[in-house]
């Protein structure tokens, strides 16, 4: 009995030890990232969301060019929220890491207004590359994404 005992906590103490005690996993810091983004959004906040990605990424927005480096996403951004695009939800449905690059599969909705002053809702799906810097903060590095077909 002793001898199970004392297997059970070597066991226990070995698997506990996988990961330090308060490091996040790539996917927890994702949706915490996912979530702050969302934030600043709303927040009209397109610095604050330019910072979520690396200084050299690029995002591949729907039926426009390749947006190359932070501060043209960020700009990217700005022009969104001037346009009066709102109500931005993000929902990550797959996390995969490796090393210092992870990737993200998930679905997005954003509210548009239309030239006739009502508002319509883009539902669509994105596939994000993240990258942990050295400072050990992800950052989107890669992002591309696209609207759902029309019901």
């Amino acid at each position: 009995m002793r001898y199970f005992l004392a297997s059970f906590c070597f066991i226990a103490l070995v698997i506990g030890a996988g990961e330090p005690a308060g490091a996040q996993t790539a996917q927890s810091s994702i949706e915490a990232n996912n979530a702050d983004f969302v934030d600043k959004f709303a927040a009209k906040d397109a610095k604050g969301l330019g910072q979520h990605y690396t200084e050299d990424a690029v995002a591949f927005p729907p039926n426009e060019n390749r947006v190359a480096g932070r501060e043209s996403v960020q700009k990217m951004w700005q022009t969104w929220i001037d346009a009066g695009l709102t109500d931005l939800t993000l929902k990550a449905a797959q996390v995969e890491e490796s090393g210092n690059l992870a990737y993200e599969e998930g679905t997005y909705s954003i509210k548009i207004p239309g030239k006739d002053g009502k508002t319509s809702e883009e539902i669509g799906k994105y596939i994000v590359v993240w990258k942990k810097g050295d400072d050990g903060e992800w950052r989107l590095h890669r992002d591309i994404w696209n609207t759902n077909p029309p019901k």
